[in-house]
This record gives C-alpha cells, structure tokens and sequence, in this order.
C-alpha cells in the first residue's frame, strides 16, 4: 500500500473514530484549517456485497467510486465479514485496484487474446481465519481525481454443480468505504509567473495545482530560491503528479541548497490540473519559503478544418444540387487549405485527423474518419487521431485499433511507420526516441513496415479519458531520406463491449453495478481466458459430440417406462413420461457448451418444459404406485401439475420445487398403502416377489439417482453423471410402476383386430337358429 506520514494521517478527523453512517452520497467529515489552508473530510460508502468463488469476472464484486479534484489523502477501509455456521472456513480475499477503468484481472492464470495489452492489476489480500470480520486499511497520497474502482473475489471456484436447497453456502460479505482528504484552498500557479510560496514544516507538505493547457508539447517546472527561516540552505522533494493504479508515473525530484531545481515533463496531461506537492526534509520546527515557476511550450497543430469536412460530410450524404455555386465553392476552398497545409507543414508539430465518434450501443463506439479511412503520415511532425472516451461510460469494454498500412504508397522500402496510442496527451517526438510514453502515461507501440503492414491493438477495459494515436514515419538512415516520402495509412477504431463477441465458446454478458455498466465473457466447453481463446483445458469437437450424444440419447432409457406404461394400460403416465422424454432431450441438444447444439424452440421454454416433465413425471408414478381410485388419482394429477407449474415459475432451481411434490406423494402412497393393509389384513403389497423384484430395485435405483444428481455433478463430469441421472430415473420407473388391475385383459392386438367380424358371425347364426 501507499502509505504516508503519521502527522499527515491525523488530518483524517481522528482517523475511522467519527463512523458516520453508510451513504451512498458524500457527507463531510470535518473542515480542518492548518496554517491558513482549509482541508475538508469528505465520507463515501457503498452497499456490501456477497463474494462469489471466482471462474469469470462476472464472480467479481465491484465497487465505482469518484475521488474529487485537490485530494491529498485517499483511505480505503475495506471490511470483509463471513458468517457463523459450520459450513464457514478460512478464506483469502483478494482485492483489486485501478483507476480510470475497472481492474484487468487474472485469477485463473489463463491466456489473454493475442495484440491485447495486459499489466498487472495492484491487489491485496485479506485473510478470514479465526476472526469472523477483518478491517484492512488502504493509503493513497495525493491520489489522481476521477473514477475509482475496487473488485473483490473468493478463491477459484471448485466447479462442483450444488443443487440450491440441499446445501447452505456459507456467506463472505465485502464492504469498501472511502474517505477522502481535500485541500478547499489549493494554490494555483500561473504559467509563465514566478510565485512565492512557503512549506511550514515536514508535517505540512505544500500543495499547489497547475492547469495544462491543450497542445502543451512540455512542461518545465524549476524550483528558485529554497531557503529556510533561518536563512540557512533548504532541502525539499518535489513530486509532480498524482498516483494512479495499478502503474504510477509521478516525478520525483529532490532539491538541495540554493541552487536552482528543475524537472522537464514531455507531453503533460492536456486539459488537466497537475498536482504539485513539495515536502522539507529539514528540521522539523523550520518553515521553507521557495519560488516556482512552471512555463509551458506549445505545440502548434495543423489540420484541414473542421467547417470543410463536415460540408463535405454533409454533402456527400445529401448530394449537391446541379449548379450549386456553394458546392463548387467548398471544393474551391478546401484545394486550396490543402495546398496551404502542405506548404507550412514544417512549421507544424502535429497533424490533426478529424474523428467522429458514433455511439452505437451500451459500451459500443465506432470512430469514423472525416477524410476517409486512410489517412497520410509523414516523417516531418506525426499525424495524430483523437479517440474521446472520457464520457464516463465507456471504460467497461474493450477498445480496439486497427491499422493498415498501404504499401504501394510507401517510396522507401525500408521505411517504417511507428504508431503510439496513450491516453491524457499524446507522443509527439516518435521520430526522435521513438519511445512510446508521455509524462505520466506508458503507452502503447506498434509498427508497420513493407514486410508487416497489418497491427493491431486491444486496450481491455480503457481508462476514462482522451486517447490519441500518434503516427509517424521513419526512415533508419535519418528523417533527411523521409522528407518527401509519405505513407497511407487506414485506420479501424471502436470500442465494443467484449473483442470478438467471446468467440463461439463464449458469452457476452453485459454487467452491472448501480448505475456503471461493463461487460465481460462467460466460457464454455472447457475454454478459458477474457476472450474465451484459451484451449488449454478445451474439449475436442470429438468430446462435444460424445457429450451431445450422452446427454440426449439417455433419454430414449423412458422407451422402456413408456412400454410397460402402455401395457399395463396407464396410458396418461405414458404420455407424461413420452412429453418428458421429448423436451429433455432437446433442452440438452440446445444447452450444450460447443459446437454441437440444436434448438428446436427458445432456450427458457425447452429448459421450462424439461423441469416440469421431470417434476411431473415423479409426482404420477407415485400416485400410480398408491392405487387410489381413478376419479382421485386423475384429480390429484392434474391439481399437482398446475401446483408444480406456479412452483417452477417462481423459482425453477429450487430443490423444494422436486422434494416438495415427492414427499406429499409419498405421503399419500404410504396412507394409501396402510389403508389397503388394514382392510385386508396383512401386508400391502402381499407378493413377496413385488418386493423383492420390482419394488426394491426400483427404490435402490432411484436413490442412487437422487445421490448422484445431488452430490456428484460437476462441471467436468456433468455430461456423463447426468447421464447416469437419466438412465437411472427412467429405469427405476419401468421398475416401480404397479400392474395392471385385475379386470383389465392384456393388449392381444390379433384378437382385437378379428374381434368385430368374429361376434358379427356368431350373432347371424344365433339369431339364424331362434327363427
């Protein structure tokens, strides 16, 4: 963790020790005024939340907070509880951090797409052992203002399928507060001006805040002056810059004596307040008064304006009218700024690409060129593409650049065209270093040459900002052979809730977190990774299939069930036990993880129908096997199934939603059963073998069902468990089906089809030998 002075900790109003409520909305702690500087406490709280065992990032419990602007102290407290009952053991929580964007995290160790650019994600863990609650505390000094998020999970989940009901998970809770120190009355500094200041001792640090104007190319920061009160020679740390997670780029600098101190930063931060905080390193009851100055040098842009691009949008939309003097003189104009673009391009640090962003859909963007897809890079000052994702909604996707590179327009064969993409500011120097980084951002590289013309990059879950792409051609023998050369080069950029829709072994899914949206990718058929494009642990197509076929053909073990049903003349259990076997056996055709699915009908009304055939099917054998009267039996089949129904409807995963049934049926039976033995004085049923052939393998089978379904069933062994699942209900209800009532003849279709012509007959000759 970040840490910071103790002196500096007791501006948080004692610490945790005022508790204010939970809110979800700011509440101030305290105003604090040291040595004329108003610091204000400022309290932020967000609801708990139920940890989840970790196997996508949907398990991860996140947290949105917004730090505001002149914060010098930022304090998680973070308080992770579990409950009470046996079930309970030790757990390890591990917390992530980032700003800008929710944390890129690994759990699972699995592959990241290829072209997608990872850093690791700073975290902590917090141990629940024998204490039921742990507080952990969290320090950032002069942290970076703007969103904030935290993401917390259990360890990796063991893949065991429990059946809701029959076990009580035991419940890890996680709460993450926020308190926030700000400065009410930061200095600002003027560019340009000299401003007298003063440190009053080290407890006190010095804030001031400078505002970055756009096209800033640098920054020189100097520090003139330094001298204590007791006119002997100073010693600060200087730190430009805030800290941001889970990378801080901050620039540190210590000045000593009366020499003067100064730290250049290439491409600041555009449009932002840079924190400035100079600490003494002197004796503690000695104040420092210093001079800072802070001079900005800008870039001049050049870009075809703005007012021509768009009539020309405008225009080709809409078309221009014949003779329109307005179209012709557009045309006219905008020769003419090109022509003079290009002979002041030397004077020019950058060249602007008009870029219009089209919003498509919840964290999906699609960024669209105003001069067409290609645009031309030269060797003289870079070309430069501005990608707006600062609206606050856009940091739970996946942005992704293409580039291009047309070789025909390239001259030189050897030449180079390097591309950095950064957010806050761009590079403008790639012809020079050609080191992708500005001031406070590392960003990200990419090149293209005749051998190479295509790159790519994916920027998982981007930070909350502007973001540009610098493009620049270089020649290895020196920028003199690249002057009058020039490449075209097409650019692709948008942003899309998950980088190629997961794959086709993954899904989708769009998150949510109060009113923050994000996306992330939930894998199949053993497929792994943000993207679902790892294989390590995939099936083979071969194993799908075997799956597939498991999983439906199992259900063709009801044949028998239906046979004997028919037989036996039960004909509405028959035609129960046909509906489960028809809707079972596609639901499973269209849940499978692979390739191999069909879906006859809408996924939730095949799942539906396969839940309340199983459920049904066991309330009817039951009943079957209590030999009740028909006009009771068909009653309670069809006030069962209409129960069953409304059950399924409200909860469809519920263990009761099968129990439940199961146990007033077997209620029933065993009244019935007792009944039957009462009036006739001895055991029902009386043939020992019904017992010992019939009723007690049935039983056993259908136990050992329930003992499998309930605690055997993995993610891993799920397609052949259950399979065992189906084999064995089916078999177990060919076994437990009663026999046919005594009166009832046997089917003997030969006799039935004779039947009619045969009576037919013998009524002729008795009626002959009456007459």
């Amino acid at each position: 963790t970040k840490g910071s002075s103790p002196a500096t900790l007791k501006l948080l109003c004692a610490s945790v020790a005022l508790q204010p409520a939970p809110s979800s909305h700011p509440s101030d702690c305290c105003a604090l005024s040291l040595s004329d500087s108003l610091y204000v406490s400022e309290y932020f709280s967000q609801s708990a939340q139920k940890l989840s065992f970790y196997s996508w990032y949907g398990n991860a419990k996140l947290f949105h907070f917004h730090v505001p602007e002149d914060t010098v102290l930022l304090r998680w407290l973070l308080q992770a509880s579990r409950g009470k009952g046996p079930e309970c053991t030790d757990m390890e929580i591990t917390v992530h951090f980032r700003y800008g964007a929710p944390p890129v995290i690994n759990p699972l160790r699995t592959h990241f797409p290829a072209n997608a650019t990872v850093r690791p994600s700073y975290n902590i863990s917090i141990t629940l052992s024998s204490a039921v609650q742990n507080t952990t505390f969290v320090n950032v000094t002069t942290p970076a203002a703007g969103d904030w998020f935290i993401a917390a999970h259990l360890p990796e989940a063991a893949g065991r399928i429990e059946v809701k009901g029959f076990s009580t998970p035991c419940p890890y809770m996680f709460q993450a507060d926020m308190f926030v120190l700000r400065l009410t009355d930061m200095p600002v500094l003027e560019p340009g001006v000299a401003t007298p200041q003063t440190v009053v001792s080290p407890a006190k640090p010095l804030h001031v805040k400078v505002f970055v104007p756009k096209h800033a190319a640098r920054m020189q920061f100097e520090l003139r002056r330094c001298m204590t009160s007791e006119q002997k020679a100073c010693t600060v740390r200087v730190v430009l810059g805030s800290i941001t997670l889970p990378q801080s780029f901050q620039k540190i600098v210590t000045c000593t004596g009366n020499v003067n101190c100064s730290l250049a930063l290439d491409s600041p931060p555009w449009e932002k307040w840079l924190q400035i905080m100079v600490e003494s390193l002197g004796a503690a009851n000695a104040s420092v008064s210093v001079e800072m100055l802070a001079a900005f040098t800008a870039c001049r842009p050049g870009s075809t304006s703005s007012f021509f691009n768009f009539s020309s949008l405008n225009q080709s939309q809409t078309g221009p009218r014949p003779g329109s003097a307005g179209a012709a003189g557009s045309s006219t104009l905008s020769t003419g700024e090109a022509s003079r673009n290009a002979s002041d391009q030397r004077s020019f640090c950058l060249q602007n690409q008009p870029v219009v962003r089209e919003d498509l859909d919840v964290v999906s963007v699609r960024y669209r060129l105003l001069n067409g897809p290609s645009v031309p890079v030269n060797s003289l000052s870079p070309t430069l593409l501005l990608l707006n994702l600062n609206t606050g909604m856009d940091s739970g996707g996946s942005l992704v650049v293409s580039l291009l590179l047309n070789k025909t327009s390239v001259s030189l064969a050897n030449a180079t065209v390097v591309a950095c993409v950064s957010a806050a500011s761009p590079v403008l120097s790639l012809n020079a270093t050609q080191n992708c980084s500005t001031a406070f951002f590392q960003g990200y590289p990419l090149s293209m040459s005749a051998s190479s013309v295509e790159a790519m990059l994916i920027v998982l879950y981007p930070q909350t900002d502007d973001w540009f792409v610098s493009l620049q051609l270089v020649c290895p023998k020196g920028q003199g052979e690249c002057n009058a050369a020039e490449a075209k080069v097409t650019v692709f950029a948008y942003l899309t809730p998950c980088f190629n829709d997961c794959g086709p072994y993954g899904q989708c899914s769009l998150l949510r977190r109060h009113g923050y949206l994000y996306a992330g990718c939930s894998c199949k058929a053993g497929w792994g990774g943000w993207s679902c494009t790892d294989d390590t642990k995939a099936q083979s197509v071969s194993a799908q299939n075997l799956a597939t076929l498991l999983l439906t053909l199992s259900n063709l073990m009801f044949l028998p069930a239906i046979v004997v049903a028919v037989y036996r003349y039960y004909l509405v259990e028959a035609s129960v036990y046909t509906y489960t076997m028809f809707f079972s056996t596609f639901y499973h055709a269209c849940d499978q993880p692979g390739v191999a699915v069909m879906c006859i009908m809408d996924y939730d009304t095949l799942q539906y129908c396969d839940f309340l055939g199983s459920v049904v099917s066991i309330w009817v054998t039951i009943l079957c096997m209590s030999r009740v009267k028909k006009i009771l039996k068909y009653v309670l089949f069809v006030l069962g199934t209409l129960l069953i129904a409304m059950s399924l409807q409200l909860d469809r995963r519920g263990v009761w939603n099968m129990m439940g049934p199961c146990l007033f049926a077997l209620v029933i039976m065993i009244a019935a059963w007792v009944y039957h033995g009462v009036k006739r004085r001895h055991c029902y049923p009386s043939s020992w073998k019904r017992w010992v052939f019939y009723l007690l393998p049935g039983i056993t089978l259908a136990f050992i069902a329930i003992s499998v379904y309930a605690f055997m069933e993995t993610n891993e062994n799920y397609y052949y468990t259950h399979s065992i699942w189906h084999v064995l209900v089916a078999c177990s209800v060919a076994f437990l089906l009663p026999p046919r009532d005594k009166h009832k003849k046997p089917w003997a279709w030969s006799q039935k089809l004779t039947c009619r012509y045969q009576i037919c007959q013998n009524d002729r000759e008795e009626l002959y030998a009456v007459t």
